[in-house]
Formats: structure tokens, sequence, C-alpha cells
């Protein structure tokens, strides 16, 4: 089983960033992991190990925002299509060369 955690948080106020880099944070102590960034992903062994962390997502969404909780089979996750993209880093500049004579 896997557990899907999409959220929309708003970020208008110090007191939503707050609780929203909170929910983010107590995701990662559940075992959940960033998939893209309002998406986390956690693998629950059983029904009733998803059902558990479900529960405990429930207590910890902030009173402001949309959160939905999708739970997949391990089988229909592994039908999943990644693309990845290019990511554009800035390009750093080589040190000088310093020679000694």
């Amino acid at each position: 089983m896997w557990l899907f955690v999409m959220f929309d948080l708003p970020t208008q106020t110090k007191k939503n960033k707050k609780d929203s880099a909170l929910f983010r944070k107590n995701l990662e102590k559940d075992g959940f992991v960033m998939h893209q960034y309002s998406v986390y992903i956690r693998f629950c062994g059983s029904i009733e190990s998803a059902e558990a962390h479900i529960k405990r997502v429930r207590k910890i969404i902030p009173e402001t925002g949309r959160v939905s909780i999708l739970t997949i089979t391990d089988k229909q996750y592994s039908n999943i299509v990644n693309v990845w993209g290019k990511i554009e880093q800035k390009v750093q500049k080589k040190p000088i060369q310093l020679e000694f004579f």
C-alpha cells in the first residue's frame, strides 16, 4: 500500500508559513518522503498500517488549506510514469589557477 498526501496550504502570513512548515516536518517524522513539493508519499505494509497513518495525518492537518490523502496498491504504484526534465543549475565559475614559479 502507498499513501499519497497532497496539499495546498496558505503561506501568506507568518502563522500560515509556520503551520505549513510544521505540517511538512510532521509528515517526514511519520515516514513520508517528498515526491513533489506538495506531494508526500509513504509505503505501508498493510491496510491497517495505512489506516493508522491516515489517522495521524488527519490529526496534524492545519486549520486552513486543502489536504487530500490517496491510497493505492503497490501494483498500482508500480505503473507510475515519472518524467524528469533537466534542472537548470547556475554554472559556477572555475577558480583562477594559482601558479608558483
